[in-house]
């Protein structure tokens, strides 16, 4: 797909990260929502995010920040946002009928050949798509957050969705700079968040049941497993860890049964562990909107470091 016009349907943090994105790629970008002043403010949030990226030099894109500046307009007009445009990504809040009312609106202004898009992290495609008359244009790209920094998309189809669409999404993905992957079929969670669930579940029990502390919980994923994590995946990991994946299983397989036999039921994350993590979390980090969002700048600064660093290692 050469670079042409896509529309944002959203202007909150997903949805100025993805302008963000295509900007960077070349693409002009329409960004919608309702009210003039949240577009007012979403334009003055992306013009200070680029500065610093471009002071730091962690800018995407071979273009310069007034450059990739002008490829972005906004509009309170959902009709006229879209016009126009081949790929629509939208990017409103995790409302299951919210995003049902967005996308029966699109369903009636696009044409045969704009593709629907959606940021959902947990809707499934069936749930969001079905009785459209455009489904076959339909799918799910779900983005990490925030998407400018970790380049993961999940590309997840509708039951009905053309192969095509697939394919063009994921090489619009790939033109843009981000790293998409194509789940086969719709699953509960789709694969990130069952992955970062699973993760979570386990860390609740293992501080909830007192055996390591918050602090000390977070730092076995950031000063270990997440080490290795960043740079290759847990199939990977077995498959060094041993003489390939076969002997890995030789090796551990029992070893691994017996833990994960050990594993608790799903934990409510409520009560006298919640309020212990809560409180630990807190006395590292206050919640005080200051507090966070300088902690949300540094760990965003991290990210596009260690996202430069990657790309020089694949270039070397």
């Amino acid at each position: 797909m050469e670079p042409g016009q896509v529309a944002i349907v959203g202007s909150g943090l997903i949805g100025r990260s993805w302008a963000m994105v295509f900007a960077a790629g070349g693409f002009k970008v329409k960004l919608y929502d309702v009210a003039q002043q949240q577009l007012t403010s979403a334009l003055e949030s992306i013009r200070k995010q680029m500065k610093e990226l471009e002071k730091s030099g962690f800018l995407k894109g071979a273009l310069s920040v007034e450059q990739q500046l002008a490829l972005i307009s906004v509009c309170t007009d959902l009709k006229a946002a879209v016009e126009g445009a081949t790929f629509i990504q939208e990017c409103t809040p995790e409302n299951l009928e919210l995003k049902k009312k967005i996308f029966s609106q699109l369903d009636l202004m696009v044409g045969d050949n704009a593709i629907l898009s959606s940021s959902t992290s947990c809707l499934l495609p069936s749930k969001l798509f079905t009785g459209l008359k455009h489904v076959k244009q339909c799918i799910v790209s779900h983005p990490v957050n925030p998407p400018y920094y970790v380049p993961l998309v999940e590309i997840v189809p509708h039951p009905e969705t053309d192969p095509s669409t697939t394919e063009r999404t994921y090489a619009l993905m790939k033109k843009i700079g981000q790293s998409p992957v194509k789940l086969n079929k719709e699953i509960e969670g789709f694969v990130l968040n069952r992955l970062q669930y699973a993760v979570i579940s386990e860390a609740w029990r293992l501080v909830g049941e007192g055996v390591v502390s918050p602090a000390d919980l977070d730092l076995v994923m950031s000063d270990g497993l997440g080490m290795r994590y960043a740079f290759i995946g847990p199939l990977e990991t077995m498959h060094l860890n041993a003489e390939g994946i076969s002997n890995y299983c030789e090796r551990y397989r029992e070893g691994m049964r017996l833990v994960l036999n050990t594993f608790g039921p799903v934990p409510e994350f409520s009560g006298e562990a919640e309020q212990k993590i809560s409180q630990a979390m807190s006395e590292k980090i206050p919640v005080v909107p200051k507090v966070l969002d300088a902690r949300r700048e540094w760990r965003d600064e991290c990210l596009a470091g260690l996202s430069k660093l990657k790309k020089q290692m694949k270039s070397d």
